[in-house]
């Protein structure tokens, strides 16, 4: 409120605490960030990202399974993983995968894998064994698949080949496995 006109003011301007004297000015607190919402937020995401992972790793694992495991779906291609396996390769415990559980009669297959290493040994030859389409006589958990075997070598110069008829007896036991071979006549 102003005062009346022609009283007496005194204009003398007001006397101030020196700041030194003040009490500090209180201090607004700052907000405080939404720490729900964030501590959420990286919940929610750390949660997806295990789920992505876990999803992930169980994918590779169903993958990895399919592919390393033996194919034994039928007769004639469990004698042919066999025969890659054990001639091919030379990979006896990848051959093992496709034989029957002890007692199978391969000692003739064997015999013919040794005759082929010592024959590469005495003449300094590679023996490569391949084989054709094979034929099956399947009967209910059991099957006989008939192949014919081509041995060839190339000695001085020429190839020479040696085509010798086999007959492998497969069982259906999880899977088909291959319980004996020998040379047909």
């Amino acid at each position: 409120m102003q005062p009346p006109a022609g009283s007496q003011v005194s204009h003398v301007p007001a006397q101030r605490t020196p700041s030194e004297q003040l009490p500090p000015a209180p201090v607004p607190p700052e907000p405080q960030p939404p720490r729900r919402r964030m501590r959420t937020v990286l919940t929610v995401v750390a949660g997806v990202l295990a789920l992505l992972c876990l999803g992930g790793l169980a994918t590779g694992l169903v993958l990895y399974h399919r592919a390393s495991a033996p194919d034994r779906s039928a007769p004639d291609v469990v004698v042919d993983n066999y025969l890659r396996a054990f001639l091919v390769d030379r990979n006896d415990a990848r051959a093992d995968l496709f034989t029957c559980e002890g007692g199978s009669q391969l000692e003739a297959l064997r015999s013919l894998r040794t005759d082929l290493l010592e024959r590469e040994k005495r003449f300094g030859v590679t023996m490569a064994v391949s084989w054709g389409s094979l034929s099956v006589q399947k009967h209910d958990d059991a099957a006989a698949v008939e192949v014919t075997l081509i041995i060839s070598a190339r000695v001085d110069g020429l190839n020479q080949s040696d085509r010798q008829p086999w007959r492998f007896d497969a069982q259906l036991d999880d899977g088909w496995r291959v319980c004996g071979g020998a040379r047909a006549s």
